[in-house]
């Protein structure tokens, strides 16, 4: 597993009239973790888009909101790479403030071909940038 987290603030414009987050805002916080954790690893989001024609999609996610975040609370968005298939990664994106876990979720992200939009394996550049060994046995599905 390859663990990643970033901090983030609440701000005004990420909340509701009651000072609570909106519900929604909590993706753009798993997308901009997500996003980091790629960027740690060396993976390029834009390269990847314009040199090899390939994206990360959302397949899926599963979110249960534990807890709310509020203005002005420090937030801590993890994405843990918890399993990388040949064409698709699966992330663990916890939320925390402090030791408290605000948000649970779990999120697949399939990786495209720019121009077709079918699902595609992973380039070797992104795998070995994970440092990932993906078995590729006859029942392996690309999902």
């Amino acid at each position: 597993m390859r663990e990643f987290s970033t901090p983030t603030r609440v701000y005004i414009e990420d909340t509701d009239a009651g000072g609570v987050v909106f519900y929604a805002n909590y993706l753009r916080y798993l997308e901009r973790a997500r996003t980091e954790a790629l960027r740690s690893c060396g993976i390029s989001l834009p390269e990847l888009q314009h040199e090899q024609r390939r994206l990360f999609v959302v397949k899926s996610i599963k979110a249960d909101y534990l807890a709310p975040a509020r203005l002005d609370d420090e937030l801590t968005v993890h994405a843990n790479m918890i399993e990388i298939k040949r064409a698709s990664l699966v992330c663990q994106q916890p939320v925390f403030r402090g030791d408290q876990q605000l948000l649970e979720s779990s999120v697949i992200l399939a990786c495209i071909d720019a121009d077709t939009g079918r699902a595609v394996r992973l380039p070797d550049s992104v795998l070995g940038a994970l440092g990932a060994s993906v078995t590729h046995s006859p029942t392996a599905g690309a999902h």
